[in-house]
């Protein structure tokens, strides 16, 4: 009985880093990046990757111009929407969106609240941090050849919040987080290189 505890102990750590780390080599998991330093003390730590076969001057535009009430985010808009939020994602480059900078805040709420500027170094990364330093989601466009390296990094606080938050993170979000992601980075791949 105890190797089958061990083995589901295992099996169990290997599949959420699958969900946490999608896309990404283990050096990209494991590599400080841009943004970590906004939230040191983080106990959940997503690193999501895709190629795309643009530079990162095609990606960029479409990237900053994310969020509720602006461009989107570019995943599945009917989930989102059955949560409640008013996503709808866009096929095209908004020129009013493209003024993003330091202070502005990316909505991830149907109240406009979501995730503030705090890292902007066009067109290489894009870091945000909510208000109350519990989680930070950073992008860095790195070249490789003629296309780019999208690395999303996710950083969350959990410690310290009550264990049934606790747990929803650890059994509905990080799977949630891993559908919505992929899918997102995925409609960033696709606009960049055909949009």
């Amino acid at each position: 009985m105890a190797s089958l505890v061990g083995l589901y102990a295992v099996a169990s750590s290997l599949a959420r880093r699958s969900l946490l780390d999608w896309g990404a080599t283990m050096d990209e998991a494991a590599r400080p990046l841009p943004g970590d330093e906004r939230l040191p003390t983080a106990d959940l730590i997503a690193t999501r990757a895709i190629s795309i076969a643009a530079p990162p001057e095609a990606v960029w535009p479409w990237l900053v111009q994310i969020g509720n009430g602006r461009a989107g985010a570019y995943s599945y808009d009917f989930l989102d929407n059955l949560m409640g939020l008013d996503i709808h994602s866009s096929w095209q480059l908004i020129p009013a969106l493209q003024d993003l900078g330091i202070g502005d805040v990316i909505p991830v709420a149907n109240d406009g609240t979501g995730l503030r500027v705090h890292r902007f170094e066009a067109p290489r990364v894009l870091g945000t941090r909510t208000d109350d330093g519990t989680w930070a989601w950073t992008w860095v466009l790195q070249p490789v050849g003629g296309g780019t390296r999208l690395l999303s990094r996710t950083r969350m606080a959990t410690r310290g919040k009550p264990l049934l938050e606790r747990l929803a993170t650890e059994l509905l979000l990080v799977p949630a987080s891993w559908v919505m992601e992929r899918k997102m980075l995925d409609g960033l791949r696709q606009r960049a290189e055909y949009g």
